[in-house]
């Protein structure tokens, strides 16, 4: 087996000029940075159009690339803007925080200058990515350019005929907003030339990227609005019923989402086509895709529309094993982590074990006074060798944060797993680091947070929150050559080195 680690750190958390981690030169030198420490894997998180409240897991499209992340310095070198121009913008004053609403009021403005002055129609490799696209890309554009003439609202919001795609409605907005909609083409054909080029250079320097992709789509994008018969709509198309989890220890009313709900029966008799598509696609973004919420493929939670809470839910079945022996048959082998966290039931685990792809171990979940049986699954004795090790992901506190906020008791059981009462506490992230590293899991994967020791002030996502999430970014400098020496002193130490 070949062992290897490497580091969770969203793109937006990259260190940037302009208010937010984009495909600039910053992200070339963490790939470089990545390489000197050792590491194999770089993972991020989902890469689309986020909308209210600024989850990468609530995106305007599963296709679609975040017009963020275009690098405005590209943009400057190509000389359709200047830094005089960026550099005016007020992005926010925060090197270590994303003012999202500031992003948005001024990223676009400056984007839609790049396109106005691009003369983008008459470049060729524009022409070929918008035919080679167009099975997601028209949709995707016209529904951006109708969602901005309506003021942002939700399509469900919107008048009846385009609302419902009539074919006189469709016709109009095509004339109507054809420089909106070829803006729209434009900032994805600048995101994926951008993105394709990063990650060539990742590839190239032995460094893989585990992409996430999120296992519902959100109600307000292209998808439920272009394909409303993939979904348990009815037909006004209205959900019949939306996602969520049942109450638990740590949500009384349990979580409600308000994803729409696959409708399972019409993707099992078109072969699973859509799901086909969207995993292919996912291949081609990624060296390694990671599943979020794979409980789902199992059974899921469904709540009749309209509920406040979660509470009134059931569990329905979903497709289990027959879509991923499809996807296989027809795309081949290809590595995917299954986000097997939460609740799981032994059909879960049964899911997972026939998927052959491995799962996911958080350290944190170990140490849990109502579970401190040695069966856990997360202490890493237990640990499969087919399997993804974590401190913690981007819902989780950061392992710092995490040790401060557990019960004495549960410290006590830390501490004497890790057979050590003498660590001075501020130090003691480092033991739980090597604690994961040491384990018999094939991958470790480390929040970057985690590494820097630092406390839950850095937190990427607090679950069940608005406002506060998803904005954390590294500073200049923080990626330092003593931190860069200690992780690959660690690395190197169990095995886990990335000799490419």
């Amino acid at each position: 087996m070949n062992r290897a680690a490497g580091i969770l750190m969203p793109i937006t958390s990259l260190p940037s000029r302009y208010g937010i981690g984009c495909f600039s030169q910053s992200a070339y030198d963490f790939v470089d940075w990545l390489k000197e420490a050792g590491q194999t894997y770089w993972q991020i998180l989902p890469l689309g159009p986020t909308s209210y409240g600024d989850s990468p897991y609530q995106s305007f499209s599963t296709f679609a690339g975040n017009p963020y992340f275009i690098s405005l310095e590209a943009l400057i070198e190509e000389g359709v803007l200047t830094k005089k121009e960026c550099d005016r913008a007020d992005f926010g004053n925060k090197a270590d925080d994303i003012n999202y609403e500031k992003i948005y009021r001024k990223r676009y403005p400056l984007l839609r200058k790049a396109y106005e002055r691009s003369n983008i129609s008459e470049n060729a490799d524009f022409l070929r990515f918008v035919e080679e696209n167009k099975w997601w890309l028209w949709d995707y554009a016209l529904f951006m350019a109708v969602k901005d003439r309506f003021g942002g609202i939700p399509w469900t919001e919107w008048a009846e005929d385009i609302r419902l795609r009539w074919s006189n409605a469709m016709d109009y907005y095509c004339r109507e907003l054809y420089f909106d909609i070829e803006f729209q083409q434009y900032m994805q054909f600048k995101f994926f030339s951008q993105w394709r080029e990063l990650k060539a250079y990742a590839n190239g320097k032995g460094i893989r990227i585990i992409g996430d992709i999120p296992i519902y789509v959100a109600m307000d994008s292209a998808d439920a609005w272009a394909h409303p018969e993939l979904f348990q709509l009815d037909e006004n198309n209205v959900p019949t019923a939306v996602a969520g989890c049942p109450p638990d220890g740590f949500s009384a009313d349990g979580q409600l989402w308000g994803n729409p709900l696959y409708r399972w029966e019409y993707h099992k008799n078109t072969g699973y086509d859509w799901w086909i598509s969207r995993l292919w696609y996912c291949f081609q973004l990624y060296d390694v895709v990671r599943i979020d919420h794979f409980r789902g493929f199992d059974e899921y939670y469904s709540i009749p529309y309209g509920e406040t809470t979660a509470i009134s839910g059931h569990w329905e079945k979903g497709p289990g094993l027959e879509l991923f022996r499809c996807m296989e048959q027809r795309l081949g082998w290809h590595e995917v982590i299954a986000e097997d966290l939460g609740y799981v039931t032994d059909s879960v685990r049964q899911l997972v074990r026939d998927s052959g792809f491995p799962g996911m171990k958080v350290l944190e979940f170990a140490f849990d006074a109502r579970d401190s049986g040695s069966a856990n699954d997360y202490f890493p004795h237990n640990y499969a060798e087919n399997s993804i090790a974590y401190t913690g992901t981007h819902d989780n506190e950061t392992i710092v944060g995490w040790y401060q906020s557990i019960t004495e008791e549960e410290r006590l059981m830390a501490r004497n797993y890790l057979c050590d009462h003498y660590t001075p506490e501020k130090l003691l992230y480092k033991s739980f680091i090597s604690l994961v590293m040491r384990s018999n899991a094939k991958t470790c994967i480390i929040p970057i947070q985690d590494y820097l020791g630092y406390d839950n002030s850095c937190r990427m996502n607090k679950p069940s929150t608005l406002g506060i999430n998803w904005r954390w970014r590294l500073k200049k400098g923080e990626l330092s050559e003593e931190l860069k020496e200690e992780i690959l002193a660690v690395t190197k130490r169990y095995g886990r080195m990335n000799w490419q």
